[in-house]
């Protein structure tokens, strides 16, 4: 009887161990939510500096601004664990442009999945709406993130920060 339960507690402090250590391992693969805060503040930035010009494809040419909320999803390298190692950010993106309608709801919006290479500099890179979308989804963002890219914008804080800079902006 001794045995039985010296190996059974023997077994429990195994599968106990093991299943910390698959846990660990987990969340060593895993980016930190930190990396992609601010992964999103820089993105958010990159998206509301951009030119007019360069936010055209928008639907605006009027007097404008663009405020952003930006919800990371994958990075290239995709082991990358710091802001400095990152070259590619893979995004969903909900940009809104002031000036035409002062309330968001209403306001001339873009949103999807995006690719920024942060350089100098950087590059954004948006899949051309209409027929065919979807494919060029999966040619823009590599395919261990294709199920992220086609998912809905989880982040309501973020969309809540874009909420209250858009009611700042008018």
């Amino acid at each position: 009887m001794i045995r039985t339960r010296r190996g059974l507690v023997a077994a429990i402090v195994t599968l106990a161990g093991l299943t910390l250590a698959g846990v660990m391992f987990f969340a060593a693969t895993q980016p930190s939510s930190q990396l992609y805060r601010e992964l999103a503040a820089q993105v958010t930035l990159v998206l509301e500096q951009a030119s007019p010009g360069e936010h055209q494809h928008h639907g605006h040419d009027f007097e404008s601004r663009v405020v952003c909320a930006v919800e990371p999803f994958g990075t290239e390298p995709a082991d990358a664990s710091s802001l400095v190692e990152v070259e590619w950010v893979y995004a969903r993106h909900m940009c809104a442009i002031t000036g035409e309608s002062s309330e968001w709801s209403v306001s001339v919006r873009a949103s999807g999945p995006i690719a920024v290479r942060l350089g100098i500099p950087p590059q954004v890179k948006v899949p051309e709406p209409g027929l065919g979308y979807p494919e060029r989804v999966r040619q823009l963002i590599p395919a261990r993130y294709h199920e992220q890219a086609f998912a809905e914008f989880e982040d309501d804080e973020a969309i809540d920060a874009a909420r209250q800079r858009f009611a700042q902006a008018k």
